[in-house]
Formats: structure tokens, C-alpha cells, sequence
């Protein structure tokens, strides 16, 4: 295996154990891959079309990005300011406040698909 082969397949590696870390680790992030679940078996269910799975996609990818990215700067944060610091908090609340973003728009961007698929629009 050449140098560069290698290489590639240690950073992989790493990636597969940060997924890893992140699941064993953060409750949150179980919980929304439950909810992948949830809404999987909803949209087989439902019948969704192509471009909805997309959003769903999409949506899905974006929580699941800002938790890990939530996870890795609180970690840093940990690392840098074991002790209490406001700015440190700073930086925790706001990256926490990205996952509630992101979150929220895949609430919204489900109930706009789902919702009238169940007859209740």
C-alpha cells in the first residue's frame, strides 16, 4: 500500500471514530438518529416523492453536522478552558444554538411534507 493510500485510510478511519465518539457520547445525537428513523419509515409510508426525500435528506445532514461540529467545539472549548470562562460559555451557547437551529428547520421542513400527507391540511 502506497504512503498516500495509507494516509487515506487512517483519515477515514479517524472519521469513522469521531461518528463513533459523537454517537457513544451525546445523547442529542442518538435522539435525531432515532428521529431518522421516525421519519424514514413516515416517508416510506407516505409515499414521499423524489425532490421530498431530498429536503428530508438534506435536513437530516444538517443536524447531524451541527451536532458533531457542536460536539468537536466543545471539546476544544473543554481543552483550551478546563476552568469556567464567560467566553468559553459564549462559544458553547452559540454552537449549541446552531443545532437548535438547524433543528427547527428540519421540524419545519417535515411538518410542510408530512402534515398534508396525513389529511389533517
Amino acid at each position: 500500500m502506497s504512503n498516500n493510500q495509507h494516509k487515506k485510510k487512517n483519515s477515514f478511519s479517524y472519521a469513522i471514530s469521531g461518528i463513533i465518539e459523537v454517537t457513544k457520547t451525546q445523547w442529542n445525537f442518538r435522539f435525531h438518529l432515532f428521529a431518522i428513523i421516525a421519519v424514514i419509515i413516515s416517508g416510506c409510508y407516505f409515499k414521499v416523492s423524489t425532490s421530498e426525500w431530498l429536503a428530508l435528506t438534506g435536513v437530516i445532514g444538517l443536524v447531524l453536522v451541527a451536532e458533531a461540529i457542536n460536539t468537536a467545539l466543545e471539546y476544544l472549548v473543554d481543552l483550551v478552558s478546563p476552568e469556567w470562562n464567560e467566553l468559553a460559555g459564549k462559544v458553547k451557547d452559540i454552537s449549541a444554538g446552531a443545532v437548535l437551529i438547524s433543528a427547527l428547520i428540519a421540524a419545519i421542513t417535515g411538518l410542510l411534507i408530512f402534515i398534508p400527507k396525513t389529511g389533517l391540511l
